[in-house]
């Protein structure tokens, strides 16, 4: 089996390889070969058995995309993204990025033509909800995004669905909750201080928190998330009829509790190292985004996610000590 990853380099796309080389195998067959492609190429270990191309380019050229379609890979994670604060501030890169990419990656597939027809597993997002909100959000809630990023992977789902009606590819939208703690340094997504007042304080750094304690937001951990890939990339899609796209298991917690759980894991110096000073741009992004779903078809469908916010920030504590070990 050949897997195509785009996003590569990325937390996700890193953590989804390492998973991959571990497993060695999806539904039955050998993983001979991972294309990891990303405007970077992805410094990567060797994978035992598993030939790892890793290479480097722009997912809005449709040539390079076509080049990565012909090696036919039976499965396609499709995890490359303009991130949600960046796609609001720069219109047309997000636009290039987040929707012309995804449309390039289904016409370089429905032009490969005779029975090739790949599992297309694609990491859309909560943003495609916009407010009002019900008191919690299921699949059949109107798509109506508050958000250009939100908009974009409206459309993409869209395009998957039709994509996938017609018989090109068979394809999976994964709406993905806030993944919560990502490590390294924050990044521009209007997200990235629901990470960041958990890894910076454990860092022992002061984190900058810009919107109210008692903001509410769905999430889920990283494991969780690299879960989720995986169990689309192999579940039996027929349940899913034409509603190709799913949100996500998750919790639903405060800023107040998240920051109430670093202060029993880790202590009152260690919470107290998060400084409140609003932002009215994130506020505003944060009020049109969802707080609590009701992810029961994605249950039945088998997956499964976190049970409470302690235990994330408990795990993120184990990775960084296993990375600097």
């Amino acid at each position: 089996m050949r897997i195509l990853i785009l996003g590569a380099a990325g937390m996700m796309g890193r953590r989804l390889i390492a998973a991959l080389c571990a497993e060695g195998r999806m539904e039955g067959q050998a993983i001979t070969a991972i294309d990891a492609f990303d405007v970077v190429a992805a410094d990567l270990p060797p994978c035992d058995g598993v030939t790892i191309n890793a290479s480097a380019g722009d997912i809005a050229d449709r040539a390079t995309v076509e080049a990565l379609v012909a090696e036919r890979p039976e499965v396609i994670f499709h995890l490359a993204a303009i991130v949600s604060g960046e796609a609001e501030a720069d219109f047309e890169k997000g636009y290039r990025i987040n929707l012309d990419g995804m449309h390039h990656l289904l016409e370089a597939i429905r032009k490969t033509g005779g029975a090739y027809r790949p599992r297309l597993v694609f990491t859309s997002s909560i943003a495609v909800f916009g407010a009002p909100f019900d008191e919690k959000i299921t699949d059949t809630f109107l798509c109506a995004p508050l958000t250009s990023y939100g908009t974009q992977k409206a459309i993409s789902e869209l395009l998957l669905s039709d994509y996938t009606r017609k018989g090109f590819v068979d394809g999976v939208a994964i709406r993905l909750p806030t993944i919560v703690v990502r490590p390294g340094k924050p990044n521009k997504a209007a997200s990235s201080f629901f990470s960041g007042i958990i890894r910076e304080p454990l860092a022992g750094q002061e984190a900058i928190l810009p919107v109210d304690d008692e903001v509410r937001h769905w999430v889920a951990s990283p494991a969780a998330a690299v879960g989720f890939l995986l169990h689309a990339a192999t579940m039996d899609t027929d349940m899913l009829g034409a509603r190709r796209a799913l949100s996500m298991p998750g919790l639903s917690v405060t800023i107040a509790e998240m920051i109430e759980a670093l202060r029993e894991v880790a202590g009152e110096e260690v919470a107290a190292r998060i400084r409140r000073e609003p932002d009215a741009t994130i506020e505003k992004i944060v009020a049109g985004w969802p707080r609590d779903f009701d992810a029961r078809r994605a249950a039945e469908a088998g997956f499964t996610a976190d049970t409470d916010f302690a235990s994330i920030i408990r795990a993120h504590i184990a990775d960084e000590a296993a990375r600097s070990a």
